[in-house]
């Protein structure tokens, strides 16, 4: 085995593991795009990561977490393979044993997810083999540099160095004699190399096969992953047509939307809408194979087909959702306009039995959310969605059905590409968040906003207007109230809103003087109950406390 640089068997262990990945990508596209090693491994990560470090990355990721988990389990991938690569140089066994260890994982993540099969390991499998021969191949194989160096060719008149003396032959007829002092041909010769010395032919051989070998994977990978996108929903999404609603939303009244700076519009459009959940890949959904089961603890089960749903008479209606791990003053809060049918109208038809007092949302990926039967039977607008803001559900966004539930955090209700609702009891069954820590039921607590002037702002004395949102989803809100510097509080002004379901704008002109300010906003719902001082996380759930912002003015 040639004796190479650390930085050499990094790089041969980081090249093995990129085509791995690369290769694995394109099978994925056979067996679904959850096969795929790094999105298993990343699943597995999302379900058993503790829960204090979930937090951290929303925090600081917001709904860019999925990406930074990825791109975080690509470094954690480069970083072992570079160690396995290193240690690989004298024991190729180590390296080998190293892939086959990734390979299991991978092949352990991928068949542990909902509705896997056996054909969902070959992604690991085949890019694993694939690594292990090109692991090979750089160090072991014919691609790893020569141990032998060149010596430079001899110069005419050196002394040749003396070997064994051939045996004597008959005598050569002379030939013309070469010019005195120009030098003929010298083939060049071979000596052993210094420890460590490699052959700089061999080296480019070797570092030209690492750049081949990478550049294919990656172009094999991102082809892979282009091609996955083609076999997705889009044009399954466009052909959809919207029936028109039997009860239309109420219209929204003048002036809900003060259409300030940094202010949130009061309609969130669709681009903007935050997104959290589980799936590391969004999940393609075909409306023409979707099924829904309402099943379980039911006198009468249910399942329709996405065509059984339309056909059902649709109810529009303007809801805020919120994230329960939105922090105070945070944007994990969104108002959209949904079309869909009535969860009651189908719970009655199904006829739950007396203690059912669980309605478990599964997704397609296996997701589940845990809804108390009381709310959504309620006769609050509780929709299996079709809809948002006026077109068919954004895949992200759980395209072709899925819950929206006024009144409740997302984690308890608004289960996306939903395909079960299934009756049962809390005492039976822990949706997936309840045994990571959260609570089994989750009611949206009071809060209110402050949008602008924003954190670290510099504004100049003199009147500043203040704003931004509150709500109390499915109560509504009362009252909204400003206070600087820890004075007296003050109220602000309320716009109109459509209804209860949704959040409110408000407003307050502040007379601002220079220095330094700390503005602080609070809200009262139209239960009378105003949001607490106290300052509390948002698990187990919802956060709550007043918002604050810092505000310099000139």
């Amino acid at each position: 085995m040639t004796t190479l640089s650390r930085r050499d068997a990094a790089l041969a262990g980081i090249t093995a593991a990129v085509v791995a990945v690369g290769a694995a990508e394109p099978v994925a596209v056979l067996t679904g795009p959850r096969s795929a090693p790094l999105i298993a491994v990343g699943g597995l990560v999302v379900d058993v990561v503790p829960e204090p470090l979930k937090q951290f990355a929303i925090s600081v990721f917001g709904t860019y977490d999925k990406i930074a988990l990825l791109v975080g389990t690509g470094v954690l991938l480069a970083a072992f393979a570079a160690l396995l690569g290193m240690l690989a140089v004298r024991r190729l066994w180590i390296g080998l044993a190293g892939i086959a260890a990734f390979a299991a994982l991978g092949v352990a993540a991928a068949l542990t997810r909902a509705g896997a099969n056996g054909f969902d390991a070959l992604p690991s499998l085949i890019g694993a083999a694939l690594g292990a021969g090109v692991l090979w191949a750089l160090l072991a194989g014919p691609l790893r540099p020569d141990i032998w160096a060149w010596s430079p060719p001899t110069p005419a008149g050196s002394p040749t160095p003396a070997g064994p003396a051939e045996p004597a032959g008959p005598a050569e007829p002379a030939g013309p004699a070469e010019p005195v002092g120009r030098p003929g041909p010298v083939a060049p010769a071979r000596r052993a190399a210094p420890a460590g010395e490699v052959d700089p032919d061999g080296r480019r051989r070797f570092l030209a096969g690492v750049g081949w070998l990478t550049g294919s994977a990656a172009v094999v990978g991102l082809g892979g992953h282009w091609l996955a996108g083609q076999r997705g929903v889009s044009s399954a999404r466009s052909a959809v047509t919207l029936p028109a609603p039997a009860s239309p939303a109420p219209a929204v009244p003048p002036g809900a939307d003060l259409r300030l700076t940094q202010l949130a519009p009061y309609t969130t459009p669709n681009r903007a809408f935050y997104r959290i959940d589980t799936a590391l890949v969004v999940p393609q959904v075909d409306p023409e194979t979707w099924r829904l089961r309402i099943h379980g603890r039911v006198r009468n089960p249910i399942e329709l087909s996405f065509a059984d749903l339309l056909a059902r008479p649709m109810v529009e209606r303007y809801v805020t959702l919120a994230c329960v791990s939105n922090e105070v003053g945070g944007d994990l809060i969104g108002n959209a306009l949904w079309l869909g049918v009535p969860i009651k109208e189908l719970l009655d038809e199904a006829q739950p039995e007396q203690d059912a007092d669980q309605v478990v949302g599964r997704s397609v990926d296996g997701w589940t959310c845990g809804t108390p039967t009381a709310v959504l039977s309620d006769g609050r607008d509780a929709l299996l969605a079709v809809s948002m803001n006026g077109e068919p559900l954004p895949v992200e966004h759980g395209f072709p059905v899925r819950m929206v539930v006024p009144g409740l955090y997302g984690y308890v209700s608004a289960c996306k590409w939903v395909t079960e609702l299934e009756l049962t009891r809390f005492a039976d069954f822990d949706a997936y968040w309840v045994p990571r820590g959260w609570s089994a039921q989750g009611p949206i607590k009071t809060q209110s906003r402050i949008d602008t002037p924003g954190r670290r702002n510099r504004v100049a004395a003199g009147p500043v207007p203040v704003a931004g949102v509150a709500w109390a989803q499915h109560r509504g809100i009362r009252k909204v109230e400003v206070r600087v510097d820890e004075g007296p509080w003050q109220e602000a002004t309320l716009a109109p809103a459509v209804s209860d379901d949704t959040w409110v704008q408000w407003s307050w002109r502040w007379n601002a003087t220079p220095g330094e300010h700390s503005l602080q906003v609070r809200a009262t719902d139209a239960d009378g109950e105003t949001q607490t001082a106290r300052s509390a996380p948002v698990a187990p759930d919802g956060a709550t406390g007043w918002h604050t912002v810092r505000v310099r003015v000139d």
